[in-house]
C-alpha cells in the first residue's frame, strides 16, 4: 500500500505544465492533466522562479539601458504581475474586502466571492503596490538574484496552507484542485528552501525563509478565525504577503 501511495503521489515532469497552467499565463506547448491539480503544487515554485527571472530580466534589461532606476524596478513589478495574470493581487484585495467587511463565516466568503472590489481591497492593493515597488527598486541593483529567489518561496505557504487547512467552500478553483499530499507539500517546501539558499546565500536565505514562514503562518492563523480555513483568495493572499515580507527582509539585510 505504501509503495502504491508513493506512485501515486510522486512529482512527475507534466506537473510542471499543470502547475504553469494553474499559476500564470506563461503557456507551455503541452496539455496540461488537470486531475493532477493537488499533486502538481510540489512544482509552484518552480512557476515562481520562471516568473521572478522574466521581471529580473526586464528590469535588469532597463537598468542596461540606463533607464533610471524607479522605472526599471516598475518594470520588474510590471512583469510579475502581468506573467502571473495578476490573479494574486485579485486575492489579496478579496481577503482584505471579506475579512475586514463581513460580519460572519457566511458574509465573508460571500464577499470575496463577488466580483467588485471595495475600500479594504482598494487599500490592500494600493499599499501591495507600493512596498512592493519600494522594495525591489532597493533590492533590483544590489541582489537581483533574489527577485527570483523570493518569487519562488512565496509560492510554497500556498502548498502549506491548502494541505494544513480546509476549504469552507463546495465549489471553487481551490476546491477543485484537492488537497495536496505530505509528499507533495514537503516536495513544495523543500524545493522552494533549496532555490532561495542557492540564490541569495545560506545566511541570508534561513532568515529570509524563517521570516516568510512567520508571515505565512500568521495568515493561516487568521484565515483559521476569519472563515474557517482557505480559499483560492487565501492563497494567493499568501503569495503577495510573503513576497512583501521576504522583499523587505532581502532590504534590510542589504
Amino acid at each position: 500500500m505504501t509503495y502504491n501511495f508513493l506512485q501515486a503521489n510522486r512529482p512527475k515532469l507534466g506537473d510542471i505544465v499543470v502547475a504553469f497552467a494553474l499559476l500564470s499565463r506563461l503557456s507551455l506547448p503541452f496539455k496540461p492533466d488537470y486531475t493532477r491539480g493537488a499533486e502538481a503544487a510540489w512544482a509552484y515554485p518552480l512557476v515562481g522562479a520562471a516568473i521572478g527571472a522574466i521581471g529580473m530580466g526586464l528590469g535588469g534589461a532597463a537598468l542596461g539601458l540606463d533607464l533610471p532606476l524607479s522605472v526599471a524596478g516598475l518594470i520588474t513589478l510590471a512583469a510579475l504581475i502581468l506573467s502571473s495574470g495578476a490573479m494574486h493581487e485579485d486575492g489579496l484585495s478579496d481577503v482584505a474586502d471579506g475579512f475586514w467587511g463581513g460580519w460572519s463565516v457566511e458574509d465573508r466568503l460571500n464577499i470575496m466571492k463577488d466580483s467588485h472590489v471595495g475600500v479594504y481591497g482598494v487599500i490592500a492593493l494600493t499599499l501591495s503596490l507600493l512596498l512592493r515597488a519600494s522594495l525591489i527598486i532597493t533590492v533590483l541593483p544590489q541582489a537581483p538574484l533574489a527577485v527570483i529567489a523570493i518569487a519562488a518561496l512565496s509560492r510554497a505557504p500556498m502548498v502549506v496552507l491548502m494541505r494544513l487547512l480546509p476549504n469552507p467552500r463546495a465549489k471553487g478553483l481551490s476546491h477543485s484542485i484537492g488537497t495536496p499530499s505530505n509528499v507533495t507539500t514537503g516536495g513544495a517546501v523543500i524545493l522552494a528552501c533549496l532555490i532561495t539558499l542557492g540564490l541569495i546565500g545560506p545566511l541570508s536565505g534561513v532568515f529570509v525563509i524563517g521570516v516568510a514562514a512567520l508571515a505565512a503562518f500568521g495568515l493561516g492563523l487568521l484565515a483559521k478565525v476569519k472563515i474557517g480555513g482557505q480559499t483560492g483568495d487565501v492563497l494567493g493572499a499568501s503569495q503577495q504577503i510573503t513576497e512583501i515580507v521576504a522583499l523587505a527582509a532581502i532590504a534590510a539585510i542589504l
